[in-house]
């Protein structure tokens, strides 16, 4: 009798071990490369950058690569690798997680806590924007690199100011090398501009009084008065103008019952 009822004890353990949530201490690497896209060396550095801006940024920066989405969405893959392997720092869980699965050729984006709101719909769509090219090219170290740093760059705005977002985006960096061409580009065209100028002028002879460039009889002065008699005022409102560019984030709900955000597509 007391062997079963100990035998009973151990299975109720074990399962409640399995739903619990995973603890601190079981929280898998911020870079899982199940398909195998990158070398040993590649990994440890790639692992040491998200390791790094997680920490620094207080949210969790993870990277998943797998070789099929076994029969889910890339977006419910997402969403629940996200969920059941303890991602997420703070209460609310905040984090973002990128994934991409060989098989399907699939990608996607899963925000979750804050970073919602950090990574709204139109930074997502820059930022894949930025690396997904990378991907179809094959260069997966550089894409997961830049993604990373997309990552620190949108974090740090949020922190300091107003998320980018549909009105408020990244400003694209000029190279220095523009700015000596541009000076010698307007300069040449100024002195152009001047030469037909110059060209276009009829020579005369200088002249010392003001009389000397004036017609006998050509200059008439004549007064004229005006006198109000009444005075009409109309007025009119005019309305707010009303964005209709939108903006935010987009949110769904996974099969942990959590609130994502996010993004998928091909490469």
């Amino acid at each position: 009798m007391k062997k079963k009822i100990w035998a009973i004890i151990v299975t109720v353990l074990l399962t409640m071990a399995m739903v619990l949530p995973v603890s601190a201490e079981e929280v898998l690497p911020r870079l899982i490369d199940n398909a195998d896209l990158l070398d040993d060396g590649q990994e440890a550095e790639l692992l040491s950058k998200l390791d790094e801006i997680s920490e620094r940024q207080e949210y969790d920066v993870v990277i998943v690569t797998v070789d099929s989405l076994e029969g889910y969405t890339a977006t419910e893959y997402a969403d629940d690798f996200f969920d059941y392997n303890g991602y997420g720092q703070g209460e609310e869980r905040d984090g973002i997680l990128f994934l991409i699965s060989m098989g399907e050729r699939d990608w996607a984006i899963s925000t979750s806590g804050n970073a919602i709101n950090t990574f709204t719909d139109a930074g997502q769509s820059y930022m894949t924007d930025q690396f997904v090219s990378m991907l179809s090219d094959g260069d997966y170290l550089g894409a997961f690199e830049k993604f990373a740093e997309l990552c620190d760059q949108f974090m740090t705005q949020a922190y300091e100011g107003e998320p980018y977002d549909t009105e408020n985006m990244p400003k694209e960096k000029v190279s220095p090398i523009w700015i000596p061409l541009d000076i010698l580009i307007g300069m040449g065209i100024a002195w152009i501009i001047a030469m037909i100028k110059k060209s276009s002028l009829k020579s005369i002879k200088e002249q010392t009084t003001a009389q000397d460039y004036t017609r006998p009889g050509s200059m008439v002065f004549t007064v004229n008065r005006d006198r109000m008699v009444n005075r009409t005022t109309t007025s009119r409102r005019i309305p707010k103008s009303t964005s209709s560019g939108g903006g935010g984030s987009s949110t769904h709900t996974s099969s942990s019952g959590r609130t994502h955000g996010g993004s998928s597509g091909k490469f």
